[in-house]
């Protein structure tokens, strides 16, 4: 007759012993408890046997210690019973972290080759995952309402500069911001999923679902007349860095990565690697914009930055957000104008006023044509408006 370990009084009697005590609670599935001396809480245990395998993994569940002795019985079946179910869904015998889960899709994404997106989903992970409350939870215990939490603390942090976040004078974050941290969790949890480590989406699969409308058109706009302000209330430093995102409809991360072994002053051919983990590709400069590319190689070696700070170190998001900021209101700018408003003023400027096709806009600024067409579709049809206008007019 096996020895009982229901009650506190039956664990107290156990003498102590290396080997759990088991008590069957459905087939195939046991809940045991451990006892390895006399006065000091046992372990529960949990033991599986796979029907199809025979395999019969065991899972620590913990001591719960912090429960009263005759409330420990229940927990722990209910941790077990959890575990089984996992089990026989299909799922691992490993249990891992959501910190775990972020790092088993970086190491895929460097598989594939996808250098870009592991380091921008990298560093995303360190900001709010990696070293953070959440990063440490179990995936088997993530649910709604901690991943919720978990968001609405994203939503409410303030931006850069640190010193006014820290007194609660900053900018919060906009949805969009949000939404592509979003993404790349979603993404490692779904890899989770795929590879069984889960067996269920229901803590993520509306959580985590990004804002509407947080990717609508790009209202702010600049003008050549108030990019050539801006260019001219810059400081030395960042001024070749406004220049360059004010001459080529380029992701200001894409401008900042850019090395002097990926400008050919042979040819004005200019190089994109690393754009957002997207494929390579090649502009071709115009002779002014070229040359201004060739200055800013000169002396160089191949691996340095082209766009480089006073230090000799790459432009980063970090690193350009105030003295664009002071640029913009030295020149009187709007508020809301940022490195990125110049990237879409380019994108602006060659579709309505140069007439440059959709395709032509999506290959030179590196994104694809329906998200042209979703942002600066409508500059088109007015085109075409006003050239229907000027049929009935003839």
């Amino acid at each position: 007759m096996s020895e009982s370990i229901y009650t506190a009084k039956d664990r107290k009697k156990l003498d102590p012993d290396r080997e759990p005590r088991y008590v069957l609670l459905s087939r195939g599935c046991h809940l045991g408890y451990r006892k390895m001396s006399k006065d000091a809480d046992g372990t529960w245990m949990a033991r599986y046997r796979d029907p199809e395998t025979d395999a019969r993994p065991t899972k620590k569940l913990g001591t719960f210690g912090e429960l009263p002795p005759n409330k420990r019985y229940d927990a722990a079946k209910k941790a077990a019973e959890e575990w089984f179910a996992h089990m026989g869904a299909g799922g691992r015998k490993e249990s891992l972290t959501l910190a775990d889960a972020c790092n088993r899709y970086l190491e895929s994404l460097r598989d594939e080759g996808r250098t870009a997106a592991a380091v921008d989903a990298q560093g995303r992970f360190k900001r709010w995952v990696f070293g953070k409350p959440i990063g440490t939870v179990k995936l088997q215990k993530l649910t709604h309402a901690k991943l919720q939490d978990w968001r609405k603390a994203l939503a409410r942090t303030l931006t850069l500069p640190q010193d006014k976040a820290k007194q609660g004078t900053g900018t919060q974050r906009a949805a969009s911001s949000v939404n592509r941290d979003l993404v790349a969790v979603r993404a490692a949890l779904n890899l989770a999923l795929r590879d069984r480590l889960v067996t269920i989406d229901a803590a993520w699969s509306v959580s985590l679902l990004p804002a509407s409308n947080a990717n609508g058109r790009r209202t702010a706009y600049l003008d050549s007349l108030q990019r050539k302000a801006l260019q001219d209330a810059a400081t030395n430093e960042v001024r070749p860095f406004i220049t360059a995102l004010c001459w080529l409809p380029l992701r200001p991360g894409a401008m900042a990565n850019l090395r002097v072994q990926d400008f050919d002053k042979r040819t004005n051919d200019l190089r994109i690697r690393d754009d957002k983990g997207r494929g390579e590709r090649t502009i071709r400069l115009p002779p002014e914009t070229g040359k201004f590319f060739a200055e800013q190689c000169r002396d160089k070696i191949a691996a340095a930055p082209i766009f480089a700070r006073a230090d000799g170190s790459a432009w980063s998001r970090h690193s350009w957000k105030l003295p664009v900021r002071a640029a913009v209101a030295g020149a009187g700018l709007p508020v809301d104008a940022v490195a990125y408003t110049l990237r879409h003023s380019a994108i602006t400027d060659l579709v309505t006023h140069h007439g440059l096709d959709l395709m032509t806009v999506a290959i030179l600024s590196g994104t694809s044509v329906a998200m042209i067409q979703k942002h600066y579709g409508h500059m088109v049809a007015s085109r075409a408006t006003a050239a229907l206008a000027g049929l009935a007019l003839a």
